[in-house]
This record gives C-alpha cells, structure tokens and sequence, in this order.
C-alpha cells in the first residue's frame, strides 16, 4: 500500500510540474522538511535548505516571468523539456520500494508522461489565448495555472490516490474531445473520394 501511495504521490506532483515546474518541488521540499514526506535514497538533496531556498527562489521567478507578455510563450518552450525532466525526477525521487530499473521506467513514463500532458494542454491553451486576444488574456491563464499547480501539489500531498483517479478521468474525457476533433476533419478529407468513387 505504501508502495502505491508513493507511485501516485509522485505521478500526481509530477503532473503539477505541467502547471510551473518549481512549485510542486518546492512543496516536496517543504514536505521533506517537515517530515511528511519521505524521498527515496539519492535524493535528500530535495529536503534540504539549501534546495528550499533554491526552489523559492526560481518559483518566484518563473510565477514572475509568466505574467510578462510574450515572455510567457518564451517560458513554455523551454517549460516542456523541463516539465518532463521535472516530473520524471520528482516521480523516482518518491518511490522507495522498487528496483532502480522499475522505478526509473515508472518515473519516464508516468512521471514524465504525466507532466508532459498537463504542459501540453497549458501550451495549446496559451497559444490560443496569444492568438485570439493579443496577449492580453494571457496573465488570466497564468493565474489559473499557478492555481493549478498549488492545488494540484497539495491535493497529490493530501490525497494522492483520489488525484489520480482524477487526472486518469480527466485524461479520458479530453481524449475523447480530441477524438471528436479529430473525427470530422478524416470525415470530410473521405467524402470527396466516395463522391468520385459514385461517379
């Protein structure tokens, strides 16, 4: 049961890495810290103060920097890359009872994978929101993010089974939607070749 606590902890503090990078760290920083969480051999690096510091630091730069027009879409390409790395270290360094060989494959691809997805939509809804007002929704998005990353962290500290199950159905249901869009656009690339095949 630890071991799935652990799993689930990791992916779910992974996937707010997908919102800021730093927050979730600074939260296993200060979990660390305070004893409520416990990370895995090689990493009590994270449980210092030195890494607090170092984590509040660049989570006050990088809140900063996505407030400033244009340098947000800046941030978000270099934010995929790291959100992945991020989410794949913050994943192995919260599994204790696995192999290094299990652990690591877990933390790729459900840490990293986990990250990686919530930072994909955050980068299509930014560029969405640069488009359609210039930039000025921008600051907006950023707030919902931040809030998204605190919330995220505390409820993956919290409950981290449920925050699971959460992002599992949420995935579900934006894979569906994508599906849809996906759908009518194969539809109508179809329907000129049946139409020449009738003539």
């Amino acid at each position: 049961m630890e071991t799935l606590l652990s799993i689930c902890l990791g992916i779910g503090l992974s996937a707010a890495c997908g919102f800021r990078i730093f927050v979730p760290l600074l939260i296993m920083s200060i979990g660390s810290l305070s004893g409520h969480l416990t990370l895995a051999q090689g990493f009590d690096w994270i449980g210092t103060y030195p890494a607090l510091i170092t984590f509040a630091v660049a989570t006050c730069l990088e809140i900063t920097g996505y407030y400033v027009p244009w340098v947000d879409n800046l941030l978000d390409t270099a934010a995929t890359p790291a959100a992945v790395i991020a989410g794949t270290v913050i994943t192995a360094a919260l599994v204790t009872d696995l192999s290094p060989m299990m652990k690591w494959t877990l933390a790729i691809i459900a840490g990293g994978g986990a990250a990686g997805m919530v930072q994909g939509a955050t980068v299509l809804a930014r560029g969405a929101s640069s488009v359609t007002t210039a930039g000025l929704g921008n600051p907006l998005l950023a707030t919902i993010e931040l809030g998204g990353s605190v919330i995220t962290s505390i409820v993956a500290v919290i409950a981290p089974i449920l925050l699971v199950v959460v992002l599992v159905l949420c995935g579900i249901v934006f894979g569906k939607k994508l599906l849809r869009k996906v759908s009518p656009t194969q539809q109508t690339a179809q329907q000129p070749l049946s139409a020449g095949g009738q003539i």
